[in-house]
């Protein structure tokens, strides 16, 4: 709650870290607390370029309601301890017309931490263009694979726009007890290395932008990804965009995770941040 103590959190954090895949077109990073994944997350809030974005999608998955499509806000401001973003009435205006949306209510907007993770380190990362730029916060919702296909399919034309920024919001393995998950492939040596197999084999799944892998990949290991579909539904829009001929290339620059489990009373989530690139 503190602006000024969070500034410098942010700050310390994008100071280390090395800007290699700038100007990024959308970036995957963690939502937690920014004690666990505050470093992790500047490794892609690091490649974004405030001198050409002007409008910032944030899609967040749903971790408190029930939702097969995808969420628009009701409300026209966020604030963050930093400054207020505005959310721009104008896009959300064309995707409501389209009929695929419905509307969160004050109170799941308020509960959901997914989107609300990233509205600090969009602010710091656009401080310097902070009157010039909209966020578009989209709560996704736990869509099949051909919902996937046709809310990428939709975002597409805006993925193509270089003057929009994707922050797609997810943490990765969710591992032990208190979360019902415990894949464990002893030939990887400890539990903590073969979580980090297991979310690295998703990971350069999605380097290689193909949906349907990541699909597959998750039906066979059931991996907690919890902005999977959010994900998803990047993949598919760079796919949609890739059948144009659009050349484009994603990297993680950035592996985390909030403890390392050596027993089956452990538990831990893992972080990951990557940046995509248009050549």
């Amino acid at each position: 709650s503190t602006g000024p103590q969070l500034n410098a959190q942010l700050e310390g954090w994008l100071s280390q870290v090395q800007s290699t895949k700038r100007p990024a077109r959308a970036i995957i990073a963690p939502h937690a607390g920014y004690t666990y994944c505050g470093s992790c997350a500047a490794h892609a809030y690091k490649q974004v370029d405030p001198n050409i974005t002007r409008k910032i999608f944030i899609l967040g998955p749903s971790h408190h309601v029930p939702l097969s499509r995808c969420a628009l806000s009701s409300v026209d401001i966020y604030r963050t301890p930093l400054y207020d973003l505005r959310i721009d009435q104008k896009i959300y205006g064309e995707l409501w017309k389209t009929g695929m949306f419905e509307r969160m209510s004050l109170q799941t907007d308020e509960d959901e931490h997914s989107i609300e993770m990233h509205l600090p380190y969009t602010a710091k990362a656009m401080e310097s263009h902070k009157d010039e730029f909209t966020i578009i916060p989209v709560l996704v919702g736990a869509l099949s694979e051909s919902k996937e296909q046709e809310f990428g399919k939709l975002f597409s034309k805006y993925l193509a726009d270089p003057s929009n920024l994707f922050v797609v919001s997810s943490d990765f393995c969710h591992w032990g007890q208190r979360f019902r998950y415990s894949y464990y492939d002893e030939s990887q040596g400890e539990i903590y290395r073969s979580i980090e197999h297991l979310d690295k084999m998703g990971m350069s799944i999605i380097e290689q932008l193909d949906p349907v892998s990541f699909s597959n990949y998750l039906k066979k290991y059931h991996n907690t990804i919890c902005g999977r579909h959010p994900i998803g539904v990047l993949l598919n829009a760079i796919n949609e965009l890739q059948k144009n001929g659009m050349n484009m290339s994603f990297s993680f620059l950035n592996y985390a995770q909030s403890s390392q489990c050596r027993n089956w009373q452990d538990s831990s989530v893992s972080y990951a941040a990557g940046a995509l690139m248009v050549h």
